[in-house]
This record gives structure tokens, C-alpha cells and sequence, in this order.
């Protein structure tokens, strides 16, 4: 089945080596299906996924499991645009 849509994210992993911090960072797609979305750790059921919504730099799925934010560094209006389309 074909994503929807998707948009980027990253998440920023903390690591200490030898007294060094380091920071990595790794780059994701959420993906948005008819009947679900995916992260690279998640898979919601659409039905379970209430609202999406987004502030500055996160991007957060409201669901029956709680919020799930999603760091992310472009503008999301067009994932949450089609989202919005499927629910209603």
C-alpha cells in the first residue's frame, strides 16, 4: 500500500564517549496510510489517532496511547492537511 503522505523528522540521541558528548542525529519519515500511520517506532491505527497538531519544532499525534511528539524541521501543514481529510 502507498503512503498518503509523510513528512520528515529526526530524533537526537544523546551519547557520552571518553568525556565527549556527542549528539547524533538521525532522519525518519512519518507515514500516513488509509488506514494507519507509521514512524520508525510506531504504527497507529488511524482509528486511534485523534488529532494532529504541531508547535514551532514538534509535531504531535494525539492518540488513545497518549501524545506523541515528533521533532521536526519543516513546515507539517500538508501531512496534517491530508490527515485531517481522512478523518472527516
Amino acid at each position: 500500500m502507498k503512503a498518503i503522505a509523510s513528512h520528515p523528522y529526526i530524533v537526537i540521541l544523546r551519547k557520552i564517549e571518553w568525556n565527549e558528548q556527542k549528539y547524533i542525529e538521525t532522519h525518519h519519515q512519518l507515514r500516513l496510510f488509509e488506514d494507519r500511520i507509521l514512524s520508525s517506532a510506531n504504527e497507529f491505527q488511524l482509528d486511534h489517532v485523534y488529532d494532529v497538531s504541531y508547535r514551532t519544532s514538534f509535531l504531535y499525534l494525539h492518540t488513545n496511547q497518549g501524545v506523541f511528539s515528533y521533532n521536526i524541521k519543516e513546515d507539517p501543514i500538508e501531512f496534517i492537511k491530508a490527515f485531517k481529510g481522512l478523518k472527516h
